[in-house]
């Protein structure tokens, strides 16, 4: 039986330390007995004391504080999954995620969206900018491609497009939870400032929105909840609602509207094959 490692953390940073190559910093190779970097060479990278990082290795070092891990994250080159494994030793937890302005998505998960062929399916930011989206999508709830990329934003064509009201019977529950819902994404994400510019400006141009934000409520996403669209090719079309986190891309979310019922489904299908 292997016996219990009782300094996991220490164990990672020596790995890691010793993965890296001191020829990538400049550093020079001469009269080094073991691979990757020195110790102190870390230590100097992440600015912290030569003495605490090396008590840090031997479990000896007290639990280091948010700063510190992040600085030595940088300093050992960490992936993002790194990253949070880190975070996971040291304090337990996962890392908070850091917002970022996406780009655009691999062609892999455009394929992914696309396999949806009867679903609807989006990937959205925190702060619900809609940056791909499948033909489904485009039939059944919204065509994206027809607006700049500015303004695919999912708050945006709530609120401000009157076209989008007229098809949800239940327009303002559903406009309730998306502004909950953004809110909860968004303060994790850390998007502060995006979220001040977006909110300051749906504010101002639209008196719900700015009564339903300074409810301050604050929801997850729809759960169980069921979707209807009216549309006015095939009539009322319901569709349930799944979150799905993308793998690597804390940023992204995966949206998948799936037909509630076979005649659902069967509508779903008409508009899909009219679009195709």
């Amino acid at each position: 039986m292997p016996a219990l490692d009782d300094n996991p953390l220490g164990r990672y940073l020596k790995e890691r330390r010793a993965r890296l190559d001191p020829a990538a910093f400049g550093l020079p190779l001469a009269r080094r007995r073991t691979p990757g970097l020195r110790r102190e060479e870390v230590a100097q990278r992440a600015h912290v004391s030569a003495t605490w990082y090396t008590w840090l290795e031997q479990g000896r070092g007290g639990a280091p504080s948010t700063e510190v891990l992040e600085r030595l994250a940088g300093a050992l080159q960490l992936s993002a999954v790194e990253r949070e494994h880190l975070f996971l030793l040291a304090q337990n937890r996962p890392p908070e995620v850091r917002f970022q302005v996406a780009a655009d998505v691999t062609p892999r998960l455009q394929r992914v969206l696309d396999a949806l062929a009867h679903c609807p399916a989006l990937i959205r930011t925190p702060t619900w900018d809609v940056v791909a989206w499948n033909r489904a999508c485009a039939a059944v709830l919204h065509d994206y491609a027809a607006l700049p990329p500015g303004q695919r934003n999912i708050l945006r064509h709530l609120f401000g497009n009157p076209a989008a009201r007229s098809r949800m019977p239940n327009w303002e529950r559903d406009a309730r939870y998306v502004v909950a819902a953004f809110r909860a994404d968004a303060a994790r994400a850390g998007a502060t400032a995006a979220v001040q510019a977006l909110v300051g400006e749906l504010g101002a141009t639209n008196s719900e929105f700015a009564a339903m934000w300074a409810e301050q409520d604050v929801r997850g996403d729809y759960g169980d909840m069921a979707k209807q669209i009216d549309h006015p090719v095939v009539g009322r079309i319901e569709l349930e609602y799944t979150g799905l986190a993308v793998e690597g891309r804390p940023d992204l979310s995966l949206i998948v509207y799936h037909p509630a019922t076979p005649a659902d489904a069967a509508r779903v299908r008409e508009l899909t094959g009219l679009a195709a």
